[in-house]
């Protein structure tokens, strides 16, 4: 399968939310008006991979920052991006459940590479459950131990990948 990678428009929200609520819980998926949000101000971060018939198939979002890990505050308000900030975050990265297992998640993470030296960040950011460290790990990022996070009340583990 193939896929086209684009910057989030608002009209791609109902396809980014059915996506968010079939990959997160519900206390760990994101709003539809914070999605919202994202799009319009982070679009630059905010990337859509779409399939062959022009729908939404996954995506990936986060804002830039100067911190190494992230922080519970950045899922509360986004930012517009600093030009200047040293990382790119990921806060969500999903993929719709009929995608899953065909690469699109690896790939989704090395358009956001890509995007974030582009950028002239030096690495990317992320914090991950235990279960998708090992997939995080074969894409590159190293896992520098336990978050500080308590978002959702889950245990998070942060992850870094530097160019």
């Amino acid at each position: 399968m193939t896929f086209t990678f684009a910057s989030a428009q608002p009209l791609d929200i109902k396809e980014i939310m059915a996506i968010e609520q079939a990959g997160f819980t519900p206390d760990e998926a994101a709003s539809e008006t914070s999605m919202a949000q994202r799009i319009a101000t982070i679009s630059d971060t905010f990337i859509v991979a779409k399939d062959d018939t022009g729908h939404v198939a996954g995506y990936i979002v986060g804002p830039a920052s100067d911190q190494r890990y992230i922080t519970d505050d950045l899922f509360e308000a986004v930012q517009p991006n600093a030009a200047q900030a040293k990382y790119q975050t990921v806060l969500s990265l999903a993929v719709a459940p009929s995608t899953q297992g065909s690469g699109l998640g690896s790939q989704l993470l090395a358009e956001f590479a890509r995007v974030a030296q582009t950028q002239n960040r030096v690495g990317i950011t992320l914090t991950c459950l235990k279960r998708l460290v090992p997939f995080y790990e074969k894409n590159g990022y190293t896992n520098e131990g336990q978050a500080d996070s308590d978002h959702a009340g889950e245990v998070w583990y942060n992850l870094v990948k530097e160019f």
